[in-house]
């Protein structure tokens, strides 16, 4: 059978089983790889998924599965699917599903559920699946007779685009057997305006007004492929552009406007620049609570700016900042109806272009000099901890490197076109400071569920939505402890990517805010590490360790060289000190407060 025969679908009303009808629905949807481990919940359907042209990769955890759905979601643009088997299977990826959530992507996850005349009789792996997701999902699609199984997968692939969010699509298992007659329904897809005429045209005067407008470049931007008219937005006003909080991919590091990333360890550059903003233009992004706090001792979030925001969903015009004018609206269309607009007419921020211009350039060059010379922490305890390292070896007899000259040398020897993921955790974080990108698509964070697991599994995704991409994760060692096994997903399935896990031998997050509130009391926070190169190389991959700085961008060239030209799995472990960059959040703590005789000594 050819591909084409594979791949096209029935039309018009056809006899068939519900497994050919849900198959035969995800087909319709262009449905190409999947991601879980196999069940006999499914098999039925699972034993035509190749007759479809449909791959399913198995992995190690499910959680994995559900990351590997979200990484090849966004970088495809097209739905991430998952599935399991019922119960344990499928409550494995309630973690992953939420992180999907937050990162707005398209996934949408199979559960295969208790066969109907089991259901309440406390069976093997019966659970009520429905409840577990629905905090994590835009849509709930309940089979709930055989006859309309393509109608409820059809309408759950539908929504996930429409509504830019995972859906679930839950099965009785025994549903998937018998025989029916339907139609599978041709996708859906919407055709998102640039919003309402009145708001553009007073977004338009208020920045036809505007002496200082600033662009926030947000996910949006991403998901609605509208970087070229974000740069003709851009550069009409003259504005300079920041990037929303761990979307570092939203505007193009090359372009002169571009200043860097707000948020936690972001560009003091871009900071500085938007605080002078007497108007901000959010295009595409929510202003998530997280991605605007103050950073770097800078509470830098303009007060008095009138803010305009565009984003497809109406619910987040408003929600957590203040707004002058909310449109609901695509990203590019919107971008493109205000250049539109604004083209032809003078602009007050006309008179003053090339002092802006200047000023950003200013404020850019000052922070790549401070980032050049910002070798290692400065802090009382990282201070301690570099003079603790320098008396130490490495398991390879080498010296522990600081984190951030670390991701310097990364930062440089990155190949073009390079696709990045980075987990939760204080080196991670850093790493914000440090991460450029050419083009869309290219950075894939944990988003605002911040779970430690994440980045490993969706490069993996990642790389099987775009083989011919480099692709690379960050991890701390704990975050690294979560996700190693799917390395031998990897290996397995020929999957060739690249992690780079920094080796500090703590949960440095945490710490840290045992270092500033709980006066060094480190509870649970140490971490007794094997090597994780040789752990590799057990499992198939290969494993470089790193002690040297020399050594770092020499030891990524070769790791990618190994993915691109050979195939080949590689973890790079850089053995680093325990110093620690700024928390999280310091408002998040507060001093402790003991009353208790046995616990006076604990503040």
């Amino acid at each position: 059978m050819s591909e084409q025969d594979r791949r096209t679908v029935v039309s018009g009303p056809h006899k068939m089983t519900p497994s050919e009808a849900f198959v035969e629905t995800m087909v319709a949807n262009g449905v190409t790889d999947m991601f879980g481990i196999m069940g006999s919940a499914f098999m039925d359907a699972m034993d035509i998924f190749a007759p479809a042209g449909i791959r399913l990769i198995p992995v190690v955890h499910e959680q994995g599965a559900g990351h590997m759905a979200d990484g090849f979601s966004r970088v495809s643009g097209r739905h991430g699917v998952v599935i399991g088997q019922n119960g344990p299977g499928i409550s494995n990826c309630v973690t992953s599903i939420a992180a999907a959530y937050w990162a707005h992507s398209p996934v949408v996850i199979v559960t295969p559920e208790t066969g109907t005349m089991g259901m309440g009789l406390g069976g093997f792996q019966e659970c009520n699946q429905l409840p577990m997701f629905q905090e994590f999902t835009k849509y709930q699609g309940h089979v709930t007779n055989p006859a309309r199984m393509a109608e409820y997968t059809g309408r759950c692939f539908d929504r996930a685009m429409s509504e830019m969010g995972p859906t679930q699509l839950n099965i009785p298992r025994d549903y998937f057997y018998g025989e029916i007659t339907c139609e599978i329904p041709k996708p859906s897809r919407l055709d998102r305006g640039a919003g309402g005429e009145k708001s553009l045209d007073e977004a338009a005067e208020l920045l036809s007004k505007a002496k200082f407008p600033v662009i926030i470049s947000g996910g949006g931007v991403v998901m609605a492929d509208a970087v070229e008219e974000c740069k003709a937005l851009a550069e009409r006003l003259g504005a300079p552009v920041v990037n929303s909080y761990l979307h570092n991919d939203s505007f193009p590091a090359s372009h002169p406007l571009w200043c860097g990333p707000l948020g936690y360890q972001g560009s003091k550059a871009a900071m500085k620049l938007i605080s002078q903003a007497d108007v901000v233009v959010a295009l595409g992004s929510r202003l998530g609570p997280f991605g605007t706090l103050p950073q770097h001792g800078m509470d830098y979030w303009p007060k008095n700016a009138k803010i305009i925001q565009i984003d497809a969903d109406n619910k987040m015009l408003g929600l957590v900042k203040k707004i002058s004018v909310g449109i609901c609206g695509d990203a590019k269309a919107a971008a493109k109806a205000l250049t539109w607009r604004l083209t032809g007419r003078t602009l007050e921020c006309d008179a003053n272009r090339e002092q802006r211009y200047a000023k950003v350039q200013e404020e850019k060059t000052a922070w790549e000099r401070e980032l050049d010379e910002w070798t290692h922490e400065r802090d009382p305890f990282s201070l301690d901890m570099i003079e603790e390292n320098a008396k130490e070896k490495t398991f390879n007899g080498g010296e522990y490197l600081h984190p951030r000259q670390v991701l310097r040398e990364l930062e440089k020897a990155m190949p073009e076109d390079v696709m990045v993921s980075t987990d939760i955790g204080n080196i991670n974080s850093v790493a914000n400071s440090y991460l450029r990108f050419e083009k869309p698509r290219s950075f894939f964070a944990a988003m605002s569920f911040g779970n430690c697991g994440y980045a490993f599994p969706t490069i993996i995704g990642a790389k099987v939505a775009a083989p011919h991409r480099p692709a690379v994760s960050y991890a701390g060692d704990g975050a690294w402890g979560m996700s190693l096994m799917e390395t031998m997903t990897c290996v397995r399935h020929n999957i060739p990517v690249t992690a780079v896990v920094f080796h500090n031998r703590q949960w440095g997050a945490e710490k840290k805010n045992q270092v500033d509130f709980y006066n060094r009391r480190f509870v649970a926070g140490e971490l007794d590490n094997q090597s994780f190169a040789e752990i590799a190389r057990a499992m198939g991959a290969e494993g470089i360790t790193v002690d040297r700085l020399e050594d770092v961008g020499p030891a990524l060239k070769r790791a990618i060289d190994l993915q691109m030209n050979h195939g080949k799995t590689c973890i790079i472990e850089i053995m680093c000190t325990r110093e620690l960059g700024d928390p999280f959040r310091r408002d998040a703590l507060s001093k402790p407060v003991r009353h208790l005789d046995k616990y006076k000594d604990y503040v």
